[in-house]
């Protein structure tokens, strides 16, 4: 298999093979914590915490283990990354822990995590490896934080609502009310408004890559004139 460049490996990660609106992958913690931002944040940054150090360390044994136990190595090595994750936020975020609930032990069984282990930890060298977990959270993070933020404003009118939760008290007066009077949509903060939005961001990004594509093949063609020379051929009049 040949290696990514890294700007490919964070391509891939961000935009082009986002794991939740491209690979559609961990879709029921993400429709199910993403009421509020802080929510989402908390949830994302547990998943990038075991992405990369699931992936880091697929990589570095994946010389070392045989064909026949190498899903229950990973799987293994993920839930003790999701163990890590889950007692530093009883340690240190406690109330968020609490309200995050058995969604935070259910990263185990998130397909991105597992599918990124098998399909391109298991594969690569360390640095590589650690490089797409970082970036696969990353975009992992960024989708959950937009939806979690659309979902927050439109169905409560806040934004940034609790994140003392997440950052202590320092952050307990970041609350912002864009709206005097919001728009109400309380469906947005239950299950329904989680698939309407998601839906509403595949869509968008979708939306941009066909307008990114078309206008890539439209300018091919002036790039082409532009490069090719013109020859004037006279003839003699007998």
């Amino acid at each position: 298999m040949a290696t990514k460049s890294s700007s490919e490996i964070i391509k891939d990660g961000l935009w082009t093979n986002n794991p939740a609106l491209v690979q559609v992958l961990g879709l029921c913690p993400l429709l199910a914590v993403t009421s509020t931002v802080v929510n989402a944040i908390g949830l994302g940054l547990a998943t990038l915490l075991v992405l990369i150090g699931s992936n880091l360390s697929v990589s570095l044994i994946r010389n070392f283990v045989g064909e026949s136990v190498r899903l229950p190595a990973f799987v293994m090595i993920i839930a003790s990354f999701v163990t890590c994750a889950e007692l530093l936020m009883q340690a240190f975020t406690y109330e968020l822990y609490q309200i995050l609930g058995i969604f935070i032990p259910l990263i185990v069984t998130n397909c991105a995590i597992l599918g990124r282990a098998d399909a391109f930890a298991s594969k690569n060298a360390p640095l590589p490896a650690l490089l797409d977990g970082v970036m696969m959270g990353l975009g992992f993070l960024l989708v959950l934080i937009v939806l979690g933020g659309m979902r927050e404003i439109l169905g409560q009118g806040t934004l940034f609502a609790d994140m003392h939760l997440l950052l202590g008290p320092a952050a307990a007066d970041w609350t912002i009310r864009p709206f005097e009077q919001y728009p109400d949509m309380l469906f947005m903060v239950l299950p329904p408004g989680a698939f309407v939005g998601l839906g509403l961001l595949i869509a968008l990004k979708n939306g941009i890559d066909q307008h990114l594509k078309e206008k890539r093949l439209a300018a091919a063609p002036v790039q082409a004139e532009a490069g090719s020379k013109r020859v004037r051929v006279t003839g003699s009049i007998s």
